[in-house]
This record gives structure tokens, C-alpha cells and sequence, in this order.
């Protein structure tokens, strides 16, 4: 079956991510702040690490999207600990709740001083150019149609979705700037790089669906081990995973003709249930 020890390592650096990271910092003389977007189920894993890189010192929000996915105990921690590094973080959920006028208002409050300025200066009040920016598939162009009001962004579940860089007027206080996913070069963290992989920031064509299933046991297995329970009458994880695929198999109505276990669908319905809510709410980073 599949031994985890043995786990191939995930990269995956298309070459319009760092098309597109050329034409952020090109186009950054004219943003007066940054939506940096990531996953509340991975607030660590989905963070860019070469933000700082990329923005210089622009003033930006840290907006957690799936707010009503995650698990709150834990996320709420990663709340409080980028807060404490100074960032201002908005957790949201694009689904049900509408919190996008807090969005808009801590924006306004952010860039008050240097709207005062112009006014000093006898310039022209304009509207706030706003870029956003994250790694694939964290919510970006849900996001943007919160803000709109409507739907003006395409909305894809697969990473890569938005191709190229393009503004979008949500109106007349705000023009924003929206980006294609953009990750790192090098994932040198196979940890957080399996986490993006599992919760889809990763293109799923590039991995191998047994060994990131596999992943995604271990992890439930170690962080929520009643959810799996629950969902799939398993207690424990056997050593190459046969006997856990099996019983899975048999709860999930994974089983081909002559009642053998379809070991691939099987990998498939686990990586499913994950993204699609049914192993309940998780956070799959911690701080220790």
C-alpha cells in the first residue's frame, strides 16, 4: 500500500507565479494597501513567506478566509499571535456572515493618515487602490465579489483559476488590484507543503493521491482522532495503511465488482471529505 516514511517530496513553482510576483512589485508604486489572504484551516501553512519581500513596507490586512471551516479554539490562537507581531487580522467567513465592511473600514483607518496628507498637500481626494494577493484557492475571488456586492470575479475551486493581474472597480472609495495565486519557489517545509496540498493550494495533477490521502489520516489521525472515528469507524491507523483502506472501503461504498477495495477511489473520497467540510472543522497547523 503506502509507507509515509517514503513520501516524495511536493513542488510545484509554475512559471506565471514568478511572472506575476515581477509585475506585483513593478505595479507597487501605485497600491496603497495589501489584502494578503490565507486559510483559517492553515493560518502558518497558506502564509506567503516572502510577503515582506514582495510589498516592502506597504500597510496591509491579514484576512482569514473559511473562518466556518476551521476549528475556532485553534485558529483563534494564530489570531492572537499574528496580532501580537503587529499584523491587523480579519477573520471571515465568505459563505454566510458578511464582514466585509469591517474589512473596509479598518482599510480606511489604516491610509487616514495619508488621505490627511493629500488633503494638506491640496491634492485631490482618490479612491483606495487596494492589492489583493495569496496562495492558490484561500477564497481571493470570493472575497472580491463580497466586496463588490455582486459577482464579478470568477470563482474556481482549482488552484490557478486567475491567470494574470487585473483591476476591479468595487467601488467608487475602492479599486482593487487582483492577483493570481503566487507561492514560493522552494517548499522547503514538506509539513506545510503536504497541509497546501490537502486543502487544495497545491494542483492536485502534480501529487500522488495515495500518499497525500495517507498524509491527510496521519494528520487527522494525530490532531482529530474523533472526527475520523466518526466518520469512518477507524480507531487506529495500521502501518501501511491496507487495513484502515479497507475499513473505509467497506463505510464508504468504495468496493469494484467481487467486492475488492478500490484503493484509489478510496484515497479520492478521504481527500474529499477533508476539503468538502465532512471530517469536521479543522485547523491543520499549530504554533508548538
Amino acid at each position: 500500500m503506502n509507507n509515509r516514511q517514503n513520501s516524495p517530496n511536493i513542488n510545484w513553482y509554475p512559471g506565471h507565479m514568478a511572472k506575476t510576483k515581477r509585475e506585483i512589485k513593478e505595479k507597487m508604486n501605485l497600491i496603497d494597501i495589501v489584502y494578503e489572504v490565507v486559510d483559517a484551516r492553515m493560518p502558518i501553512s497558506s502564509k506567503m513567506k516572502d510577503m515582506d519581500e514582495i510589498i516592502g513596507n506597504k500597510k496591509k490586512i491579514l484576512i482569514m478566509t473559511k473562518y466556518d471551516l476551521c476549528d475556532k479554539k485553534e485558529t483563534n490562537r494564530f489570531i492572537q499571535y499574528y496580532e501580537e507581531k503587529g499584523y491587523c487580522v480579519i477573520a471571515t467567513d465568505l459563505i454566510g456572515e458578511n464582514n466585509t465592511k469591517e474589512i473596509i473600514f479598518k482599510s480606511r483607518e489604516l491610509l487616514k493618515e495619508e488621505m490627511e496628507k493629500r488633503v494638506q498637500k491640496g491634492l485631490k481626494q482618490r479612491s483606495m487602490r487596494v492589492l489583493i494577493m495569496g496562495v492558490p484557492n484561500v477564497g481571493k475571488s470570493t472575497l472580491i465579489n463580497r466586496l463588490v456586492g455582486k459577482k464579478s470575479a470568477g470563482v474556481g475551486n482549482k488552484p490557478g483559476f486567475t491567470k494574470s493581474l487585473s483591476w476591479i472597480r468595487i467601488h467608487k472609495d475602492m479599486e482593487l488590484l487582483d492577483s493570481p495565486g503566487i507561492l514560493w519557489p522552494k517548499l522547503d517545509n514538506q509539513e506545510s507543503a503536504h497541509i497546501l496540498a490537502a486543502l487544495s493550494s497545491i494542483k492536485e495533477e502534480i501529487l500522488d493521491v495515495m500518499d497525500l490521502s495517507c498524509f491527510i489520516l496521519t494528520k487527522m489521525m494525530e490532531l482529530y482522532p474523533k472526527n475520523l472515528e466518526e466518520r469512518y469507524g477507524i480507531t487506529e491507523l495500521d502501518e501501511d495503511f491496507s487495513e484502515t483502506f479497507d475499513i473505509i472501503a467497506k463505510k464508504r461504498g468504495a468496493l469494484s465488482k467481487g467486492g475488492r477495495v478500490d484503493y484509489e477511489k478510496v484515497a479520492n473520497i478521504i481527500i474529499r471529505d477533508l476539503k468538502n467540510g465532512y471530517l469536521g472543522n479543522i485547523t491543520l497547523d499549530r504554533l508548538d
